[in-house]
């Protein structure tokens, strides 16, 4: 697998909007029942002007995931710290693109000042974001009517660091005075 990470252009509009109508529709179906109602308002703004929008907006941070040049994944990030998007076309599941996306909006978050990353999964998503540090904070019903689960990650560790400690600038022992 060829996959490339880079910033979403407004040009990706189009194949980033049907990668989120295919993962909502396909990959989320615990979620919505097939329920045309919760379908047509989860979808309603999924249209590729709205996305363009996202992608061009100075207070968001986007990415598109891209194999053999096509778009499989996108993500955004709102500059209050929240993951605002994180999907994927269903055959690029379980391929390390989801968990590629996450990384690299953790960075860029870290890289913002941001202590701690935000967002609302769906229950198909649950499992993966709980696998990637994440720590659910209870239930929040959403605009669209499906229960999400409210996650959050301290991101102030150092990326790498099995102990989560920062390192120090000198080899000094932190019980000498």
């Amino acid at each position: 697998m060829s996959l490339e990470i880079r910033i979403a252009a407004s040009t990706d509009a189009s194949a980033a909007c049907n990668v989120l109508r295919r993962s909502i529709e396909e990959c989320c179906v615990s979620d919505h029942k097939n329920d045309p109602a919760i379908l047509a308002a989860w979808l309603g703004n999924k249209n590729p002007e709205t996305v363009a929008s996202w992608f061009a907006s100075p207070t968001n941070f986007s990415l598109v995931a891209l194999e053999r040049g096509e778009v499989v994944g996108v993500a955004l990030l709102t500059g209050a710290g929240k993951l605002a998007l994180c999907y994927l076309l269903p055959e690029a599941l379980r391929h390390g693109v989801g968990k590629a996306l996450l990384q690299r909006m953790e960075q860029q978050a870290c890289s913002w000042g941001v202590k701690a990353l935000q967002l609302h999964s769906t229950a198909s998503g649950e499992a993966f974001f709980a696998s990637q540090g994440y720590v659910q904070a209870g239930k929040v019903r959403s605009p669209y009517g499906v229960e999400t689960i409210f996650f959050w990650k301290q991101l102030d560790a150092v990326a790498g660091e099995p102990d989560g400690k920062r390192k120090r600038f000198c080899n000094c022992n932190s019980n000498s005075a």
